[in-house]
């Protein structure tokens, strides 16, 4: 997962902010090229786009949510990782609003602060993102995070945008990846595919809180994203997620993608456009067959 290590790996082969910004530049062309909006300045035609904020029992949460400018549409929750809300981000959530979803990404960092508190993962590297953050993700526990998911779940339910005779997807990245299985577990009449993308923490064992096992109240179709490094690391978890997803009759994907720990996210030093598609067109096809 993507921890102290990780960044320290990524810094040093960063040789500055100024030539980070330079690679992530170049990756924003890629995406581009390869369809993703990256680096979108304006909302895209026929979307309709909004900060939003909502009570929920810890405070206000606030957030992004995007949507078809008609119609009505399934809900999909992106919990983002470490580095919070931010352009790259939005753009995950404005490309699958283009497939015809009503796309909320949530601050996860709510307790503490709002909005967005680093523009791209250059600027969460070089400003000491992980020390900063550190005080504010130790609240974001299990129960936290359910809490969260059902507050969540009752403020879309309430937008025009959201079709509620369909089910809600959820999606998450390195630190959001787990959770997507506790709000999951926690709405699980309402949340019907679940996609964790270079999740960290998913098996931890002994901790009945642990996502793998609450997967015991999930009644979703899953996506687990497996980075190859994180899989080196922790080789034994895929097997795991399979026996447990099996037992319990989920359907689920489970598997070792061609990326490092972050190939999903543009902004990240490790993006990687090949296996980024791949995982789209994966959770374009979890979405389109779960969420009815």
């Amino acid at each position: 997962m993507c921890d102290e290590t990780k960044l320290a790996e990524w810094a040093s082969q960063t040789i500055s902010r100024r030539h980070f910004g330079a690679l992530t530049g170049a990756a924003a062309l890629a995406a581009c090229a390869s369809g993703e909006t990256a680096g979108q300045a304006s909302t895209p035609a026929g979307l309709t786009e909004r900060g939003v904020s909502f009570a929920t029992p810890d405070g206000t949460m606030d957030g992004f949510l995007v949507h078809p400018s008609k119609g009505r549409h399934p809900a999909v929750i992106v919990w983002p990782d470490i580095a919070g809300v931010r352009e790259s981000k939005r753009n995950i959530a404005r490309k699958l609003a283009s497939e015809g979803f009503a796309v909320l990404v949530v601050n996860p960092y709510y307790r503490d602060v709002a909005g967005e508190q680093f523009a791209d993962f250059a600027a969460f590297i070089a400003d000491g993102g992980f020390q900063k953050v550190g005080p504010w993700r130790r609240k974001l526990d299990a129960e936290a995070i359910m809490r969260d998911a059902a507050a969540i779940v009752d403020w879309l339910d309430r937008q025009e945008a959201v079709d509620t005779t369909r089910g809600i997807g959820t999606q998450g990245y390195c630190m959001g990846g787990p959770f997507t299985i506790w709000s999951a577990a926690a709405v699980p009449e309402r949340i019907k595919a679940a996609a964790s993308f270079h999740g960290g923490g998913l098996v931890r064992p002994g901790n009945p809180m642990s996502p793998h096992a609450q997967l015991a109240k999930v009644k979703a179709g899953l996506l687990v994203a497996i980075a190859r490094d994180d899989d080196a690391k922790s080789p034994d978890d895929k097997q795991v997620l399979r026996e447990v997803a099996d037992t319990l009759g989920l359907t689920a994907t489970i598997g070792v993608y061609d990326g490092d720990h972050g190939w999903m996210v543009s902004d990240s030093p490790a993006w990687n456009a090949s296996a980024a598609a791949t995982g789209e067109a994966d959770l374009l096809a979890l979405y389109k067959s779960a969420l009815g």
